[in-house]
């Protein structure tokens, strides 16, 4: 009894005689998100989620002739992104527009169960399989929405059909497609959540395999090779998108998002382990100040590179699988870390991949230079980055306020609502007032019928060095950056939380000859872009700034050219002999730089001078 008692604690239940971890943190019931992201949220819902013509995704399943490419997961990925997005915000609209993508894809479906553009010569090769994981996805989230068995019923005869078409090759998948079976066998997620709504023991098995494959010399070694950095795990390829390479950055997250599935129906370690040492080399070796990394898609040990030109830097599919896997860790673990990553991210590389009005996303997005559009991939009117743009943008809403077995967990800070219950089942709503991260203010009101006994867990992001927290204008007491402040008290309707967080400039260097600074506000990056007041900066100033801060002034702007924008004073370089005065020039947040209708030049990154009376 013991034991069972400690398991469950830990976060494990025993379900049919297996150890099965559960999440630490549930969804809300409702959220209505106001405020910047709120309409963020619209624009992208509005321009990007209903204006996808759905038939236009299917119409390759149709033909069958494709031997290399991968049009196969646009449906599933726009699919996904439009359940997130109708789970945040349910309409009529949206929900017709998914009853026909779900039966115009289902149509597709051959007597054998296959569901793909290949032809019948070249299933199993480059991206079919892949493919097919997207079907899976998509079909599988409508059946969790719905309740649809249809649609249950076609995302196994997908599984099926793929199990079968493996086991008549040679029972191997990590052999399949691209980038050392990583691409293949990332289809270790769908088979996870199938045997989830099933209860079909020849998934888990499958999904058993899978993972033992992994190790075998073939394979990419995603578990014994969790100690090694993602970027030195295999010798650079000669051909650099091919099966050798092994750095593949969207695919590798994408196979751990399957362990973490794995573990969640298993609850063996090592599957955990592996991915938490992982997140947390790639979190340590590769994301950049604005959340995200990878160059021309793969790992590169790029975050102490970062104040440098990059070749095809932050594909935008990369910033969405970090976001999600991030998300994926935190729902397990409540942990305050996963959720800083994804601010970052979220913040800064998401934000900044995708046009104001919500239709357009970046392939890629540097730190420094001009924002490219992307092309048209496989022959069709979008890339892969466009069709998984919203899957991370949709995330966030289902991770804004949450619930755990004690009480409730305030990750993120927006204006809005969110309906709750409480641990004994009542509603509980959270309204949050604050225009966050223009200011660090926020003020926080519980509505709820009858008090409880409750914690109330408020993360307090690890980038705030100054942070006050009060209760009914009482402070409380151990607030630590980095950490929940967790709040246990009978809850009361009209409770009132404030919180106000350090938002001055934190100035952040890296490199030694030369050194580069670069400027932080809370959770964003700032840029300097050219279409904004003050002289250019070029190569020759240094930050005026004690202790690692600067003051920045608010700027009035129009909000159709930048988001957030701040006056800041730098001293440049003179040859005069008592110097000249700090200058002064604007900056603007990472995600609106350059992003305007106009391309305009912008960066991140500062060079400093060198100066050999300060070691240099």
């Amino acid at each position: 009894m013991k034991k069972y008692t400690s398991l469950l604690l830990a976060g494990f239940v025993f379900i049919g005689g297996i150890t099965v971890a559960q999440d630490k943190l549930s969804r809300a019931k409702s959220e209505i998100i106001g405020g910047f992201i709120g309409e963020r949220l619209s624009n992208s819902y509005k321009n990007r989620i209903l204006l996808q013509d759905a038939d236009e995704l299917i119409e390759p399943f149709k033909h069958r002739n494709e031997t290399s490419l991968w049009q196969s997961e646009f449906w599933g990925k726009w699919f996904t992104s439009a359940v997130l997005a109708y789970k945040y915000q349910p309409t009529p609209e949206l929900k017709q527009k998914l009853n026909a993508a779900v039966s115009g894809l289902i149509a597709t479906q051959s007597a054998d169960g296959y569901i793909g553009n290949y032809t019948k010569e070249s299933r199993l090769k480059q991206w079919d399989i892949w493919g097919r994981k997207y079907c899976m996805l998509g079909l599988l989230d409508y059946y969790s929405l719905t309740g649809d068995k249809k649609s249950l019923k076609a995302a196994r005869e997908v599984a099926d059909n793929l199990m079968d078409d493996i086991k008549k090759a040679d029972g191997i998948i990590v052999t399949k497609g691209n980038y050392r079976g990583m691409a293949a066998s990332s289809v270790l997620e769908p088979i996870c959540l199938l045997y989830t709504q099933t209860n079909d023991k020849k998934y888990l098995d499958f999904a058993e395999e899978i993972v033992r494959q992994w190790e075998t010399a073939e394979g990419p070694h995603l578990i014994s090779k969790a100690d090694i950095d993602v970027a030195r795990r295999f010798p650079k390829p000669e051909n650099w998108y091919s099966f050798e390479q092994g750095q593949k950055a969207y695919e590798m997250m994408s196979c751990y998002e399957g362990l973490l599935e794995l573990y969640r129906l298993t609850g063996k370690p090592a599957y955990n382990t592996a991915v938490e040492k992982t997140w947390q080399n790639i979190r340590d070796k590769e994301i950049n100040n604005a959340g995200s990394g990878a160059s021309a898609e793969m790992w590169f040990g790029g975050k102490t590179l970062q104040a440098d030109p990059i070749f095809h830097y932050q594909e935008t599919c990369v910033t969405v699988t970090w976001i999600k896997l991030c998300h994926q860790l935190f729902r397990l673990t409540g942990e305050a870390k996963y959720a800083d990553a994804v601010e970052q991210s979220y913040y800064n590389a998401l934000l900044g991949s995708t046009s104001h009005d919500g239709f357009h996303w970046a392939k890629y997005t540097p730190l420094s230079g001009l924002r490219l559009p992307g092309s048209g991939q496989c022959g069709m009117n979008l890339n892969c980055c466009v069709a998984s743009g919203p899957r991370g943008l949709f995330n966030l809403p289902a991770h804004m306020v949450m619930k755990a077995a004690d009480g409730l967990f305030i990750n993120y800070f927006t204006e809005g609502n969110y309906l709750l219950t409480t641990p004994s089942g009542k509603n509980v709503s959270i309204a949050q007032h604050t225009d966050y991260p223009a200011t660090g203010k926020v003020g926080i009101t519980i509505k709820l019928l009858k008090p409880e006994d409750f914690n109330i867990n408020i993360r307090i992001p690890k980038w705030s060095s100054k942070n006050v927290l009060t209760v009914n204008g009482v402070a409380v007491k151990e607030v630590i950056s980095g950490q929940f402040a967790s709040i246990k008290r009978n809850w009361k309707d009209g409770d009132e939380i404030a919180l106000e967080l350090d938002m001055r400039g934190r100035v952040e260097f890296i490199g030694d000859k030369p050194q580069y600074a670069a400027v932080m506000r809370g959770p964003v990056l700032l840029a300097r872009d050219e279409a904004l007041n003050g002289l250019s900066l070029g190569t020759i100033v240094n930050l005026a700034g004690k202790a690692g801060y600067v003051d920045l002034e608010a700027v009035p702007h129009s909000p159709e050219s930048t988001w957030l924008q701040f006056r800041l004073k730098f001293s440049p370089e003179s040859y005069k002999e008592q110097g000249d005065e700090p200058i002064t020039v604007d900056l603007c947040d990472y995600a609106s730089a350059g992003n305007g209708k106009k391309a305009t030049y912008f960066q991140t990154w500062f060079p400093q001078l060198i100066d050999p009376k300060k070691g240099h």
